[in-house]
């Protein structure tokens, strides 16, 4: 009989083209990868990876199989939801992910409720980029995510997924405490011409929604300084090398050296859980995203969406 975890390995490798990006979509080692697809091959008896350079190929074999593979895990994952939507219990393994801020804000009190509430529940969960999250829930890596978008940057959801608006949350922009325009109640991206920023990394969202912002503002980005920790943002900018955007959610503590200004057009993103519309039955998924929920209503300066 075949393994099903063995057939998820080799899925992940068909689907991501390689054992590294397999393990790193399955949130293992590319060892662990490895010798999952050595026991299907002992188990099946044929020979499914090839070398190819660098890299490796899939055999006809593991082509055939991880077609099948992909039918086999679409009808566990259908058949479980029913089964637990029939028992109406919230149990069994779930798997949340969230980006770094709604890791911090959100996700504590979440957990503690759902495992308060729930004891039989497994909870998993990892922290990803947005688009890396979406990917993830579409593919049935992860069962339900926490994403975000910009207002003025929406991104698209994929088919097949549903969609719960959590909250609304504002940004703000971070100046050194001796700014000329530090004492402000509002500045404006047209204010900050000509200024350093400090942003997140290239390839994460904030940072590509940084650069057009300001761009659509009329101001050339002059990044000066890279980190991914807001808290690190917040130590540049209060020595003085640049201007950051911060969002509210998940903030740590403002240094002294540092004035939040509020951001005229507001600077406003959507906060919303995601899930595969297939898996909508299963309790375990509703209760997440009630617990989402609750969470957000923790915050009563915090706009909440839906009962």
């Amino acid at each position: 009989m075949l393994d099903l975890q063995r057939l998820k390995a080799l899925h992940a490798v068909a689907t991501y083209g390689s054992v590294g990006a397999a393990a790193d979509a399955m949130m293992v080692t590319p060892s662990a990868i490895s010798q999952q697809l050595a026991k299907l091959e002992r188990e099946t008896g044929a020979v499914l990876i090839e070398r190819n350079g660098r890299g490796i190929r899939l055999t006809d074999a593991a082509g055939l199989l991880a077609d099948h593979a992909d039918r086999i895990l679409a009808m566990v994952e259908t058949a479980e939801a029913d089964f637990e939507a029939l028992r109406g219990a919230v149990v069994g393994r779930l798997s949340v992910g969230a980006f770094p801020t709604a890791a911090r804000g959100l996700m504590p009190e979440a957990i503690r409720l759902l495992r308060e509430r729930h004891p039989e529940l497994e909870l998993v969960m990892y922290e990803r980029e947005p688009e890396r999250l979406t990917n993830a829930v579409s593919r049935g890596e992860i069962d339900l995510v926490v994403v975000q978008d910009w207002f003025n940057q929406p991104m698209a959801v994929p088919s097949g997924l549903s969609k719960s608006i959590l909250t609304d949350d504002q940004a703000d922009v971070a100046l050194p405490a001796g700014h000329p325009l530090a004492d402000r109640d509002t500045v404006q991206f047209s204010d900050l011409a000509g200024e350093r920023w400090i942003s997140s990394s290239p390839g994460t969202v904030c940072h590509g929604w940084l650069m057009f912002t300001l761009r659509s503002a009329g101001v050339e980005p002059d990044i000066r300084c890279m980190a991914d920790e807001y808290a690190t943002q917040f130590a540049l900018v209060a020595a003085g090398q640049g201007c950051a955007v911060v969002p509210r959610l998940g903030r740590c503590e403002v240094p002294a050296g540092v004035r939040m200004v509020a951001a005229a057009p507001q600077l406003t993103r959507r906060i919303y859980a995601l899930w595969r519309t297939e898996t909508a039955r299963r309790p375990a998924v509703r209760a997440a995203v009630d617990a989402l929920r609750h969470a957000v209503r923790q915050d009563p300066s915090r706009p909440a969406y839906g009962t």
